[in-house]
């Protein structure tokens, strides 16, 4: 099928029969096989990963951000983790429109969802993992306390974003700036006063639940976070602290104590479709995630010989089944599309319907379908970008005012008795919105997904969940089982069906799949402020070849070389039900993440 051979991998596919971890960064990686090896399950292990990667990589995820995990247990069905906080009963359109704004900011309090993400991770320590509070949590403070040293992508964020922090947000600038001063890449940086925050939760769990049980005790800690000393925190600096947001005004927060109360992480069930044999599952329309099996439903048709994914014509008709499942994602994904509507979109027929609009040359159109016939399609503003954001290959683009095109962080992990997770955190970056410095992290931004008018299906209300670009996967098969995601905002499920193409398709190894010359379309509106679009934009790496991107130019694609390995920040672990072999795969580009295992 291709020319890219399997012997020129710049990592091994790591096998084992014990346990395999994958991340985005080799220190979550190895703490969460270090769980493995001390008796805790795979549960236990990402809730570990997940801790550690709020230190190591501060820039892309935080405790005031968000979760979305596909968690399975052996021999049952996989199930969604909801992490993604609400809307707060104050973020009212009504409410940004008399604060002078047209858009919700993509930096700054005001765009902060309910934090999601550690209740999350607490919710599947109790009742999924074996672990105490204090031994998971134990990884994250050693780093919190005892640093790290700094990875120079995060160092130039912090560098970026530095001229905003000592004029307009002093406390990110106290917790960040040693004397007005970034630190260097590869400097020890770690996060007293989160580790302090950490420390306390499970010194009030302990107070709370002398005694009692596991769960209670870890109860406990979900309250001090949700209703006590954290919230009550959060609530203080919300509304004593007026700042810069990325729209340029200076704006106090809505989120309440009230509002982290009301919120509990829980469980529900997966969508799914069938490809070629396997039943990938994924998050709801809340999330992007049906993006990816419509996108499959598409490209069910084609022959796996058409699906060739470093020839021009492969790459040609996944972008454009791509940039039809965007259109829908736009205007009709939201916490309210209703289950007929999104079974209908999944459905093989209406896959067909969407299929036959694909031709031999690019699109440079905005195409959304039909959801159903008594649903008009939302039609959202089409805004080209300015240039002053820059071109972000995946990883956060940073202007002096603090917004971004987000990225975030991943980990999978299966163990020896077939448990499974697939974990994408995210959001509450660095640079997000002002550090709150008793509690060392800062709240995230991830009402920037909606929207202030009411006609659109990601309207801004309270009490709903923002359309998250969050999309962990797992694929389940009579032989198997597979965890995977990426980081990368709207590229996350594109990347994951250029992954899934090639090892369902045409059969290749995690590994090699991960290390292919990787492509992804932006002729759709992005998730993220300011939300702008490049019809037939089609985003790829070099390594594709000369003749290759000459064709697809010639098809009408608007190529942007992003270079030879930059784009895709894949993970995946795997599990061979007849064998009871694992085995983990992760990205080699930045020489960050790392697959571990044995």
């Amino acid at each position: 099928m291709t020319s890219f051979s399997p012997l020129e991998l710049a990592r091994p596919l790591v096998t084992g029969s014990f346990g395999v971890s994958a991340s985005t960064h080799w220190v979550a990686s190895a703490s969460a096989q270090s769980v493995l090896e001390r008796g805790g399950n795979a549960f236990d292990a990402a809730v570990a990963a997940g801790f550690v990667l709020h230190i190591v990589e501060p820039h892309l995820n935080g405790p005031g951000g968000d979760l979305v995990a596909m968690v399975t247990r052996a021999g049952a069905e996989p199930l969604v983790l909801c992490g993604q906080g609400p809307t707060p009963a104050s973020a009212t359109i009504g409410h940004f429109r008399a604060e002078g704004l047209d858009e919700i900011p993509g930096s700054g309090a005001l765009a902060a969802a309910v934090p999601g993400a550690v209740d999350a991770w607490l919710l599947l320590l109790r009742d999924y993992g074996t672990w105490e509070l204090e031994d998971v949590l134990s990884y994250a403070i050693h780093y919190a306390e005892r640093g790290h040293p700094l990875l120079a992508n995060a160092a130039g964020v912090i560098a970026s974003v530095a001229t905003l922090f000592t004029g307009s947000w002093p406390t990110s600038a106290e917790q960040w700036l040693d004397r007005g001063r970034p630190p260097s890449p590869g400097e020890p940086v770690g996060n007293g006063a989160y580790g302090r925050t950490l420390r306390r939760l499970v010194e009030e769990a302990r107070a709370a639940a002398s005694g009692r049980s596991r769960e209670a005790r870890i109860d406990a800690a979900r309250r001090a976070w949700g209703a006590g000393f954290v919230a009550e925190a959060v609530d203080r600096f919300v509304r004593g602290t007026r700042h810069l947001h990325s729209t340029g005004g200076d704006h106090f927060g809505v989120l309440t104590g009230q509002d982290m109360a009301t919120f509990e992480a829980h469980l529900e069930p997966a969508v799914s479709i069938e490809f070629r044999e396997h039943v990938v599952h994924k998050a709801g329309a809340w999330s992007q995630g049906p993006m990816l099996l419509q996108s499959l439903r598409i490209l069910e048709g084609y022959g796996d010989d058409e699906l060739d994914l470093v020839s021009e014509r492969g790459i040609h008709l996944v972008a454009e089944a791509l940039k039809l499942a965007a259109a829908d994602r736009e205007v009709y994904y939201g916490d309210d599309l209703t289950e007929p509507e999104l079974q209908h979109l999944l459905s093989a027929e209406y896959g067909k319907t969407r299929r036959d609009l694909i031709t031999e040359t690019a699109s440079v159109e905005f195409r959304p379908g039909r959801a159903s016939a008594l649903r008009e399609p939302y039609r959202p503003p089409l805004r080209l970008p300015s240039g002053d954001l820059g071109e972000s290959a995946g990883e956060p683009t940073v202007r002096v005012a603090g917004d971004m095109r987000g990225d975030t962080c991943h980990v999978d992990v299966i163990d020896r008795f077939g448990n499974a997770v697939s974990a994408t955190p995210s959001g509450g970056w660095l640079q997000s919105s002002p550090t709150i410095p008793e509690l060392g992290f800062c709240l995230g931004t991830r009402l920037q997904m909606m929207r202030l008018d009411p006609a659109s299906p990601s309207a801004l209300r309270p009490g709903c969940r923002p359309r998250t670009t969050l999309s962990p996967t797992t694929v389940v098969s009579d032989d198997g089982l597979i965890a995977l995601g990426t980081p990368g905002g709207d590229q996350q499920d594109q990347w994951q069906l250029v992954f899934l193409l090639r090892v369902l398709a045409a059969g290749l190894g995690e590994q090699h799949a991960i290390e292919l010359p990787m492509f992804h379309t932006t002729s759709f509106p992005g998730s993220f402020w300011p939300r702008t679009w490049e019809p037939g934009g089609l985003v790829v790496e070099d390594r594709l070849g000369a003749g290759v991107l000459a064709a697809l130019e010639g098809r009408g694609h608007r190529l942007t070389r992003a270079g030879d390995w930059k784009l895709g920040r894949l993970s995946s672990a795997r599990r061979d039900h007849r064998t009871g072999i694992l085995s983990a795969a992760a990205n080699p580009r930045g020489a960050q993440g790392y697959a571990v295992g044995r």
